[in-house]
């Protein structure tokens, strides 16, 4: 076997390119996603956030300090904890004092530092000030109590805090998004008040579901207000797998018969919004709208007017559009992974976010008290030798006025450790006198109570909670406030369709023998009359409207559809179908129709089969159409034929042999797609061969007259003389009389409306 790794003639060491690689890249993976990327539990932040807190602190600008210019911070912590470009953290430092990008801003900015519209355009850091805010006392108010491990700064000159000691769960209040290797975090902010209430329910009772939980968190909240309109069960499935998306959509109000935008989704800038809506009026897909106008200032960070045609002010339909086809409405990615307790990136739920926070909150306040307890000891047993000196404090004067080791003689007269000793000499005369050994018993009386104080919490576990509930509250009382961000129930946004965007006209839709289609303005045409191509001629037409669609029915039952104020104009003679509609070789189309979306039709094939369905289901976008009619091998479809009303409609049908059968409409079912139900009796023998199938078919109104013609005769049928010709579905039916077996056409006389008599009253 070779050996791959050997040292050259040359005495360099040599090693396979994948040996190299892989460790390398393996360990840059792994310091992008646990020391840039990735933000730890505990106190929420990345390093360089982290760096930049306690760079602040270090250069005393809290809350209460003056302002520092921006470039002092970024120059202590590029030179003493966090060696990379300053723009990346300035930017860092930009994010933490946004109102609009952090729920509970870190820095107290003062200067320009963007704005919601602008949020890239903050000035240079040489120009604008900062100092932290009130909210970063979470982080570092327990900071000095020995509650986090400190490590070495890059150059080992300094000491820097591993994590912050976070009083608050900052990794779900301020949220944060992170690209590492392989992984990234998209954690949604929340409101602080919400995340405590859940904090201190499961510090009563661990073991609370996560239902129980989002009875509290109902869910983000956004620092840009807005709504939020994701069911509560994809909420809830979120935080349950920590992975998911929250819609969120814009508030808006109606103001003088204008929409005023007044809240964005997160992240969502005025000027986008404004150049996509722009985009469409130059395109001419908004022509109800006139103008669009951004008049956000400091009293209405938000704040966008969309003036609208005085004639065309359908709100809800503009900005049910708007909502589609811009940000104005948007989803927000939620991808909860972080840092874990044991350094390692994990991909957690809402309730173990909480619960891992809350054992991070104990060991940070076990510290915390260990640490004073240790104070408290140490400066107790200071307290024991300087009262020993007091009580003694002539033989003490004496050895230190006479002694040449003052120091190891205390020792051995009044047994003192020699931290008591050196406290002893520390003592100024000032401090012998009686008064000052009494400040020292009340001192240690003092001590004594809070040690026991701190021993009986830090033994009992109902202690510690109660002192977790305490300090969380105070804390949710001084920095807590309302939420911004509703969570609402909300209709699906529609876009307003290409055909609802121009005038709604009347249109007569004509198809050709050929397959060759176009539409008229109006509906008094006559179609017969137009111009066709030679050797083709007028198949059928269909009164419409121009929002509607014309739908094509072919000899297999099958239906296209097309937006009819897409057809050519009737001026021409059209354009042939095949060249938009994918229509089967040996297939032609048979009819054209058009009507409301709720509109009955009859469909059936001279089989006899047939059923009922709507208009709307023979809409579809595939140009290759859809199969509507089931039809048997050898029969062929009727052109569907319009209901009136299904519930007193009759059905006529007459076939070749000169039977007819009128039926109830009703008795039929009402299908999608299918064969249907049986409607007249037909020997089977005699379809197969074609002998005999259904020659007419036609709907009779109520109280209509049907009038049958064959050659030059006619017979007419009253609604009185139909009933002999009435039965059930699926009957043979009855002849006709001689002389009407071959029966050309049925044409039905729709009943004259009376109208009401009026009295006309002289004045």
């Amino acid at each position: 076997m070779l050996n791959h790794q050997f040292i050259s003639y040359e005495g360099i060491e040599q090693l396979p390119f994948e040996k190299f690689v892989r460790p390398s890249y393996l360990n840059y993976a792994m310091y992008v996603v646990r020391d840039r990327a990735l933000p730890f539990i505990g106190d929420g932040l990345k390093p360089v956030q982290r760096r930049i807190v306690y760079a602040m602190s270090e250069l005393g600008l809290r809350n209460t300090a003056k302002y520092k210019k921006s470039a002092r911070t970024v120059g202590d912590v590029l030179g003493k904890f966090h060696p990379h470009g300053d723009s990346a953290c300035y930017e860092a430092m930009v994010l933490m004092a946004q109102d609009f990008s952090y729920r509970y801003p870190l820095v107290d900015g003062q200067g320009n530092w963007g704005s919601a519209a602008s949020p890239k355009e903050f000035a240079a850091m040489r120009y604008t000030e900062a100092r932290l805010s009130a909210y970063a006392d979470v982080f570092l108010s327990e900071l000095p109590l020995g509650t986090v491990d400190w490590v070495p700064n890059f150059d080992g000159t300094l000491q820097e805090p591993a994590m912050m000691p976070a009083r608050l769960p900052n990794v779900i209040l301020n949220g944060t998004t992170g690209i590492a290797v392989g992984m990234a975090t998209d954690i949604p902010p929340h409101n602080l008040g919400e995340i405590v209430r859940a904090c201190i329910l499961l510090v009563d009772k661990p073991g609370a579901s996560l239902e129980e939980i989002c009875e509290i968190i109902q869910g983000p909240d956004f620092p840009t207000g807005a709504e939020i309109i994701t069911p509560k069960e994809e909420i809830l499935d979120a935080y349950r797998s920590g992975q998911g998306s929250i819609r969120m959509r814009a508030a808006y109000e109606t103001e003088n018969g204008d929409i005023v935008i007044t809240a964005l989704p997160y992240q969502v800038s005025p000027e986008k919004i404004i150049e996509q809506i722009a985009a469409q009026m130059s395109a001419k897909k908004l022509p109800m709208v006139t103008d669009v106008k951004d008049l956000s200032d400091q009293d209405e960070p938000v704040r966008i007017l969309i003036s609208l045609k005085s004639g065309r002010r359908d709100n809800g339909a503009v900005i049910s559009h708007l909502l589609v086809t811009t940000d104005l409405e948007k989803s927000h990615k939620v991808n909860m992974t972080l840092i874990d307790l044991d350094k390692k990136p994990r991909l957690l739920g809402l309730r173990e976010i909480l619960l891992h926070w809350l054992e991070y909150r104990k060991q940070t306040v076990t510290r915390r008290l260990e640490f004073r307890l240790n104070k408290i000891n140490e400066r107790l047993h200071i307290l024991e030798g300087l009262l020993i000196a007091f009580l003694n404090i002539d033989e003490v004067i004496r050895i230190i006025r006479e002694s040449d080791d003052a120091e190891t003689e205390l020792i051995t007269a009044f047994d003192l450790s020699e931290i008591q000793a050196e406290s002893i000499l520390q003592i100024r005369l000032r401090h012998l006198a009686k008064l000052e050994e009494m400040k020292i018993r009340g001192e240690k009386d003092k001590l004594e109570k809070e040690k026991e104080q701190i021993r009986k919490i830090l033994s009992s576990e109902l202690r510690m909670k109660s002192l977790i509930k305490k300090e969380l509250r105070e804390d949710a009382k001084k920095f807590g406030d309302e939420r911004r961000t509703r969570i609402v129930q909300r209709q699906e946004a529609r876009a307003i369709q290409e055909k609802d965007l121009g005038p709604v006209e009347a249109l007569t839709v004509i198809l050709s023998a050929g397959g060759w289609v176009r539409a008229a303005k109006g509906h008094q045409i006559d179609p017969q009359g137009l111009s066709y191509k030679a050797g083709d001629e007028y198949l059928c037409s269909v009164a419409g409207k121009s929002n509607q669609a014309a739908v094509f029915f072919d000899s297999n039952g099958r239906s296209y559809s097309l937006p009819a104020h897409s057809l050519p104009s009737a001026r021409g003679q059209g354009e042939p179908l095949t060249g938009r509609l994918s229509i089967p070789e040996g297939e032609r189309i048979i009819s054209v129709i058009m009507g409301e979306e709720k509109q009955k039709l009859l469909l059936a094939c001279n089989s006899g089969y047939g059923f009922i369905t709507e208009f709307s289901n023979f809409i579809t976008k595939n140009t290759k159409g859809k199969v509507l009619l089931t039809v048997s091998p050898g029969a062929l479809p009727f052109s569907p034929l319009y209901l009136n009303d299904p519930v007193s409609d009759s059905l006529v049908s007459v076939t070749t042999e000169g039977y007819m059968l009128i039926i109830p409409v009703r008795e039929l079912p009402e299908l999608a797609k299918g064969k249907g139900n049986k409607i007249i009796q037909i020997p089977p023998a005699r379809l197969k061969k074609g002998l005999e199938y259904v020659k007419h078919m036609a709907v009779l109104p109520e109280n209509a007259t049907l009038i049958v013609h064959s050659g030059k005769r006619s017979m007419r049928l009253t609604p009185g003389s139909l009933s002999d010709f009435c039965g059930e579905r699926g009957r043979r039916g009855r002849k006709l009389p001689r002389g009407f077996r071959n029966t050309d056409r049925l044409e039905i006389i729709l009943p004259v409306k009376e109208n009401p008599e009026t009295e006309e009253c002289a004045e």
